[in-house]
């Protein structure tokens, strides 16, 4: 049976990755442990709804009070735990990173560091480390002449958040090298959907949230993308089961892959909202478009994925038309209960 410590666990991502965990490997997960600086379960009702009760009874899931840049707590934590899997989804996201880079420095990085040092030091080797990395990894699109764009492209990292991602995955080898543990590392670009509130690529989902409250409280509320061009994009449902998967499905050795998404312009990916919004009944409430201020998108887009689907073969990836239809539906769930934010 599989013991789990998940960093980051009640975040937009995390909650997917427990969702897709319990769901779909339910029956060989003992225990799932969420290291968090709070217990909140608003990110979790998101996709358990009313069965987050029952799992939580069952301690299926439980909580602990943990910061990845106190070694002490770490420490005492893992080895309480004996974990048969890591999962690292904690970080600071790029906002953050530029506002504070020493806050960000020691929790992307240090922390990051911290977390591999004692993992190495259980006393029954893990079976997987998962790291979440990022495409912020790579250069800006134009670096690359290439159709799409492979693992073994050019790191160039446009910004501080992708330079600690670099670094992250740098630690992940030497962990492996030291312990022989599997070790994969996910590089996803937009995560967009439900749950998804921080970080600049969170702009399409806070748009799809604006229409909903404005078709809940009858006015348009006028949200605009601070950048543009093509975007690479996941739904948050498929990245969570990237992340189970590439925890427990069959692996050996320690690469990054990309995960599963699609790239198209950001225009077209607002179209595509607007045509969903006529279907539902609601278009006369979304009022969006390309800022007049709006710069070219930083990040790399057209990853290619085959890789990943080779390792790890069957992880969803959803249409983007269906991702949109999907997270405005489950906003128009959770609106009524104020639980639909800008």
């Amino acid at each position: 049976m599989s013991k789990i410590f998940i960093t980051g666990g009640t975040g937009c991502i995390g909650a997917a990755t427990v969702f897709h965990l319990l769901t779909k490997f339910g029956d060989s997960i003992e225990q799932i442990l969420i290291a968090t600086r709070n217990s909140s379960t608003e990110q979790l009702e998101i996709w358990f709804a009313e069965s987050l009760a029952g799992w939580l009874d069952r301690k299926k899931i439980i909580f602990v009070a943990a910061d990845l840049s106190d070694s002490q707590c770490l420490a005492k934590t893992l080895r309480e735990f004996q974990p048969t899997h890591v999962i690292h989804l904690g970080a600071l996201q790029s906002p953050a990173c530029d506002a504070d880079p020493e806050q960000g420095l020691e929790v992307n990085l240090t922390g990051t560091l911290k977390l591999f040092n004692e993992a190495a030091q259980l006393k029954k080797p893990l079976d997987r480390f998962v790291f979440a990395s990022s495409a912020a990894v790579y250069g800006k699109r134009l670096n690359y002449p290439a159709a799409t764009i492979t693992e073994e492209a050019q790191l160039a990292p446009p910004n501080l958040y992708g330079v600690w991602k670099v670094g992250g995955e740098h630690l992940a080898t030497l962990f492996h090298q030291k312990t022989g543990v599997p070790t994969v590392s996910l590089r996803l670009n937009t995560t967009y959907g439900p749950g998804r509130d921080q970080g600049t690529t969170s702009a399409v989902t806070r748009i799809m949230k604006s229409l909903i409250l404005g078709a809940l409280q009858g006015q348009t509320i006028p949200v605009l993308m601070p950048y543009e061009g093509r975007e690479n994009y996941h739904y948050v449902e498929d990245v969570g089961a990237h992340f189970a998967g590439a925890c427990l499905m069959p692996f050996s050795g320690c690469r990054p892959f990309n995960i599963k998404g699609k790239t198209i312009a950001v225009r077209e990916f607002l179209a595509t909202i607007a045509s969903v919004a006529e279907e539902l009944g609601i278009r006369e409430f979304l009022q969006t478009g390309i800022s007049p201020t709006a710069t070219p998108n930083l990040f790399i887009c057209d990853l290619d994925h085959s890789a990943i689907e080779l390792q790890f073969p069957g992880l969803p990836r959803t249409e983007i038309v269906d991702g949109i239809r999907k997270t405005l539906l489950r906003f128009q769930s959770l609106a009524p209960t104020g639980r639909v934010r800008i």
